[in-house]
């Protein structure tokens, strides 16, 4: 489809621009413009122009700009596409096709867009007649009022087999059945889909009638019924309520995410308008990208039930590739037992807000599912944890924000399997210490140890060279440790020049070939400067660490070397990590030395004892090892 500069400014001069935004602003006029509150940021001063000679809006508060095609895009939430079809069938100019083909499309859809129009325009019609009565009750006890029950379309399909057919016999009966209306089988003469159920119109992003949701009326299942997928409507690539919920979320910079249609509805009753839902599938990439297009962090709100908290979790899992820096998802937990519309009845809008902004970030929510995913007493039970928190990081596709999670339930671990504190008796009181010709001032607090000096520079001077010897020569021992730890062993601070650029070559070599024993690494190496540093720690042995012993043939061998690899993984994870908590260590304790309070006192000692405990963990290494 080519849609030149001139056909695009004979669009825009046909438009007459305080026309089409006065639709939904209150405009005023101010001279030759017109002047509004800004549509895009909330102001009591109106700032927002209309300039209907030069064809464009400008907001002086917010700088928003655009012509009538930007109003589309930006205000109703439309595709450029989309936004340009509907102005022009505003304006009476025809859409240049591409091609005949599809044009022949387009035309197909149009016509299946007469059939869904025509079936809800009769299905309002049986509501509001005689035979509606029973269904109008049950929407006044949902408490939706007439002016929602309009807004909405909602209508009625009679409990018969070949009312609507016969209804719309004006459309041929293939028609019908393209658009979902009917249903045929086999040979049987096609009937009516909808039955004796409440009917609610599924609109696409410009507002068109393309699907419908039916509810049945009494017992009976299914207790909710959707159109099949047709030319018009794919569930997969369609939010029920996204015509109204895209220009809503311009003013509260805001996206729900809730089940069901019937959860939409009640929250626009109570004046919530900002909401959307999947339509009988769980939230697809598709349905992410939509919403991600309005606000970069939309809010799931699904039922505190164990199904509504199995659609979140499953939402979660399908976002986790598609993150990425800014874009992520919020989760919102209702009280057990209550959808939004029991939760608006009993609190209102505002205690359904207070909800919303309770809501935890994903990273909170895949934490929370996997510590309360089973026990995690044993060693192998805090294992499985680490290992389901790692792979749900290493989902992540950007390598930025994948990095990050990582060293989020890096340090939610650490934190949570911390060493706890032996008992010292009952804390003392809390008192400042005076000082003469001070006044009232903190004194040094006997608990207080200050960092040696191997805590105070490890940030710059890195591991000592014996534990990276120790290190290096395991690795060369066994290169299969380099593929499972390679993000651990990137974080690592080697002062040495050289070891670190050894390092790095081990690991390059390590991640292009899979397999690589001793002497294949040594191989890679040898043509290289560092092949005799390589040579030498490959013989250290002064350590006494079970990774660096050279390992004979005998019957134990395979057991030896198991052993190793494990020492040699736990030694990695104590390099690692005994650096950071020292740095920590030396934050928190000159913290402590400018607050002098309780609080930065537990923090410091809470870390010390995590120092300590990695530092007889290496000490065990080793030990192990000379026995």
């Amino acid at each position: 489809m080519t849609l030149t500069p001139q056909w695009l400014d004979e669009l825009r001069s046909r438009i007459t621009l305080s026309t089409l935004i006065g639709r939904t602003v209150k405009i005023t006029r101010a001279g030759r413009e017109y002047k509004a509150c800004c549509p895009f940021h909330n102001e009591k001063t109106p700032s927002f122009t209309i300039n209907d000679e030069k064809g464009f809006y400008h907001c002086f508060g917010c700088s928003a700009h655009g012509d009538a095609i930007r109003w589309m895009t930006d205000q109703r939430g439309l595709s450029f596409m989309d936004a340009v079809k509907e102005l022009a069938a505003e304006a009476g100019m025809e859409v240049p096709a591409p091609d005949p083909r599809a044009a022949k499309k387009a035309e197909e859809q149009a016509s299946l867009r007469d059939v869904t129009q025509a079936a809800a325009d009769w299905f309002v019609q049986q509501l509001g007649s005689s035979n509606g009565a029973p269904a109008r009750e049950y929407l006044a006890k949902r408490g939706i009022s007439e002016a929602t029950r309009k807004a909405f379309g909602f209508g009625l399909a009679p409990e018969s087999r070949s009312a609507l057919k016969e209804a719309l016999k004006k459309f041929p009966t293939a028609m019908l059945v393209e658009s979902g209306m009917l249903i045929a089988v086999d040979d049987k003469e096609p009937y009516d889909r909808f039955r004796g159920r409440l009917m609610i119109p599924i609109r696409d992003a410009r507002g068109r009638v393309i699907a419908f949701g039916g509810r049945i009326l009494g017992d009976g299942e299914p207790k909710y019924l959707n159109s099949p997928d047709t030319p018009l409507f794919d569930k997969g690539r369609t939010l029920y309520n996204l015509d109204k919920a895209s220009p809503a979320s311009r003013q509260t910079n805001r996206i729900i995410v809730v089940e069901g249609y019937m959860d939409v509805i009640a929250l626009a009753e109570a004046g919530i308008a900002d909401a959307v839902a999947p339509l009988g599938t769980a939230l697809t990439e598709n349905q992410l990208a939509m919403i991600w297009r309005m606000v970069p962090v939309p809010v799931l709100c699904f039922d505190g039930d164990a199904a509504g908290q199995k659609a979140a979790m499953r939402a979660a899992m399908r976002a986790l590739p598609l993150l990425r820096p800014g874009f992520s998802l919020s989760f919102a937990t209702l009280p057990a037992g209550q959808d939004p519309d029991d939760l608006v009845r009993a609190r209102g809008a505002a205690g359904f807000v207070e909800i919303l902004e309770d809501a935890q970030p994903l990273v909170e929510r895949l934490w929370a599912h996997e510590v309360a995913a089973g026990p995690l007493t044993t060693p192998e039970e805090r294992a499985a944890l680490k290992t389901r928190l790692l792979a749900h990081a290493d989902a992540i596709q950007d390598a930025d924000v994948r990095h990050h999670y990582r060293e989020a339930f890096r340090e939610r671990l650490d934190a949570l399997f911390a060493r706890a504190r032996p008992e010292r008796g009952p804390r003392q009181p809390w008192t400042p210490s005076p000082q003469r010709g001070a006044g009232r001032r903190f004194g040094p607090d006997p608990r207080l140890q200050p960092p040696a000096d191997e805590t105070r520079s490890i940030g710059q001077a890195g591991i000592s060279a014996p534990y990276v010897a120790a290190l290096i020569g395991g690795l060369l021992r066994y290169p299969e440790a380099l593929r499972r730890n390679e993000e651990a062993l990137t974080r690592l601070p080697v002062s040495d020049p050289g070891d670190a650029a050894l390092l790095r070559l081990m690991l390059d070599s390590a991640m292009c070939r899979e397999g690589l024993d001793c002497e294949g690494l040594l191989a890679i190496l040898e043509p290289m400067k560092v092949y005799n540093r390589a040579t030498t720690l490959l013989r250290a042995d002064g350590m006494h660490f079970s990774f660096n012993r050279r390992l004979e043939s005998s019957d134990e061998a395979a057991a030896a070397r198991e052993t190793a690899l494990r020492d040699l993984d736990e030694y990695i994870g104590v390099l690692v990590t005994q650096p950071e908590i020292r740095e920590r260590l030396a934050q928190a304790t000159a913290d402590f030395q400018r607050t002098m309070d309780e609080e930065g006192l537990a923090r410091q000692q809470k870390l010390r004892a995590m120092d300590e405990d990695l530092t007889r963990r290496l000490a065990a290494l080793s030990e192990s090892s000379s026995q």
